[in-house]
């Protein structure tokens, strides 16, 4: 069964309970039914294992990061956050296997990401797969998207890392192996 259908029931629930307890005259406690609701509605909206995830993959815990997402279902997701699921098992199988990567990548994108600078790091991560298969053309066409999508400069080290990765063929090569 889908745990959103679970959730929004219990978000509904609880702001029915809150109504009712604001007309019965318990103020008090239904502006703390009210917080309870708005926390359920939060956690509808997003994948607490997702979150976790992503804190993992900050902290460079590749090993932690693999663990939480192999527990999130992408069925159960929305498609928003199936986008950015997509985007995280792409970015860990770089280390392993470029071809998955590339086709969770290709995924992730056309599921949809919310943000131009999370657009732009999966065409930046593309641009290396195309870098490690010897398709200089194709990774600079994808770092030219990536430099128009990152506007506010998040990715610019790595966009600079990756364009002279492209310069050097010897570089090219190592990556290639």
């Amino acid at each position: 069964m889908d745990t959103r259908i679970i959730k929004i029931a219990l978000a509904a629930g609880s702001l029915a309970y809150a109504i009712s307890l604001f007309i019965i005259g318990h103020i008090g406690s239904g502006v703390g039914m009210v917080l309870v609701c708005a926390l359920l509605v939060l956690m509808t909206l997003q994948s607490m294992r997702m979150i976790m995830a992503f804190v993992n993959l900050r902290q460079q815990k590749m090993d932690d990061a693999r663990k939480w997402l192999s527990r999130v279902n992408p069925k159960h997701l929305w498609p928003r956050r199936r986008g950015y699921w997509y985007f995280l098992m792409g970015s860990l199988a770089m280390e392993h296997n470029m071809n998955d990567a590339e086709r969770l990548l290709k995924e992730a994108l056309d599921m949809g990401l919310k943000q131009d600078h999370d657009k732009a790091a999966v065409k930046l991560n593309l641009a290396v797969v195309a870098s490690a298969k010897r398709k200089p053309k194709l990774a600079k066409a994808l770092l030219a998207e990536c430099k128009r999508l990152d506007k506010k400069g998040m990715l610019k080290k790595d966009i600079k890392q990756v364009e002279a990765a492209l310069q050097n063929p010897q570089v090219m090569r190592m990556r290639g192996r």
